[in-house]
């Protein structure tokens, strides 16, 4: 069943009525014990993607997300630039540890030669996360390939919707990637994806093998004219898209790339992780 924000709250609403009543009723009748349906136990994590704090630098971001109770980030170059030494990697992880905060990957990494594609691998080496999320042209794939073998890396290609001409959805990124090394991937933006006029639940079901990551956000509209909202408040089906991780066992992450009021994010940027939270507890 699709549920809608309003469907969500007031089912929500009613869980706290009937839970009060119950409470009533077991208060006068001995012995009456209420069962509480266990919690769905959860094969990915919940992380955040480094852009939704492109204004704001480390520190706000890592407090923040400590607030959240989110313990991964995705990293970007803003935060800890790719000509970082191994001194200002190593404190760049103890700040993070610090706030209970794991960086997990890097990127997204715009990379239009060969050289940028050294210049990626080599950094998210050094930083010693195993997965880069990087948007390469598509006549460096095979360079990009090469590069996976020898480092031993997921690549996860972010997905751009119809902004740009290079990967617009995940069946593109399929299409690009499927005879190469299966380290090669997509990371599956499903806002972008459902503004191209693709289902990103669908895609998850017929592309998971190849999604090492995921950026999660809603949209207002399912087409170019869609632009970015609180989660729970625009098209995407959350709890639909929870059900197939677990059916697919997805066991990345998502990461929530907020991108709206980007200036001032932090009241969307609660309310989004509080909806999708809420929606793993009870979908």
């Amino acid at each position: 069943m699709k549920y809608s924000r309003r469907t969500f709250f007031k089912q929500g609403a009613a869980s706290i009525l009937l839970c009060g009543t119950a409470s009533v009723a077991n208060a006068r009748t001995p012995g009456y014990n209420i069962r509480r349906a266990s919690k769905a136990v959860n094969p990915f994590q919940l992380g955040m993607a480094g852009y939704t704090f492109v204004n704001f630098d480390l520190d706000t971001t890592l407090k923040v997300l400590e607030r959240l109770g989110v313990h991964y980030l995705c990293i970007k170059d803003f935060h800890l630039p790719l000509d970082s030494t191994n001194e200002e990697i190593q404190a760049f992880h103890r700040k993070c540890a610090a706030h209970k905060v794991t960086g997990y990957a890097v990127g997204p990494i715009y990379m239009k030669s060969e050289d940028e594609i050294d210049r990626a691998f080599e950094y998210a080496e050094r930083v010693g996360v195993k997965t880069i999320v990087g948007v390469p042209d598509y006549d460096l794939l095979p360079y990009v390939d090469k590069k996976v073998k020898e480092y031993d890396l997921n690549y996860a290609i972010h997905l751009h919707g119809p902004d740009i001409k290079t990967y617009p959805d995940a069946t593109d990124v399929w299409e690009h990637t499927k005879e190469l090394d299966s380290r090669i991937g997509m990371c599956l933006d499903v806002g972008h994806d459902l503004r191209n006029g693709c289902d990103p639940v669908a895609d998850l079901k017929k592309y998971h093998t190849r999604v090492f990551d995921m950026h999660i956000k809603d949209v207002t509209e399912a087409s170019k004219a869609g632009v970015g909202i609180e989660i729970g408040r625009g098209k995407i089906d959350f709890p639909a898209l929870v059900r197939m991780m677990r059916e697919v066992n997805y066991t990345g992450m998502c990461s929530l790339e907020y991108e709206k009021d980007m200036k001032d994010p932090f009241l969307g940027i609660a309310e989004s992780i509080g909806y999708f939270k809420a929606v793993c507890d009870l979908s």
